[in-house]
């Protein structure tokens, strides 16, 4: 059983409102869970206390248990001071290809050979 500490979606449409829960990783999102840990309202200001409300020991006794906690979820309890949340590598797949990095470069000394062609005649 492959425990994991999740956001559990409430609220109305356009008004989210979460349970941050401890569930078994086959169970719905919204559905079965194991305990509840604290609730996130995200519509509340930064700096509101009770934006995140949780139960730091409760999360730490699950964590040693074996509970995996999502991205979103270690990020808020990194916040509180429960546990540390590892960089995540991004992928580069942004980045542009080979050939627009050489129509780019190009560019690039075109309007500096331009700039100093400018600069000596001023």
């Amino acid at each position: 059983m492959s425990l994991k500490i999740r956001l559990s979606r409430g609220g109305a449409k356009k008004r989210p409102f979460y349970r941050i829960v401890v569930a078994d990783s086959r169970y719905p999102r919204d559905g079965r869970f194991i305990e509840r840990l604290g609730t996130f309202d995200p519509l509340k200001a930064k700096d509101a206390a009770d934006r995140l409300v949780v139960d730091a020991e409760k999360a730490k006794t699950w964590i040693a248990k074996g509970a995996q906690p999502t991205d979103r979820v270690a990020r808020l309890l990194e916040t509180v001071g429960v546990g540390k949340r590892e960089a995540r590598n991004n992928p580069q797949k942004s980045q542009p290809k080979k050939k627009a990095q050489e129509r780019a470069a190009a560019a690039a000394a075109a309007a500096e050979k331009a700039a100093g062609a400018e600069a000596p005649a001023a």
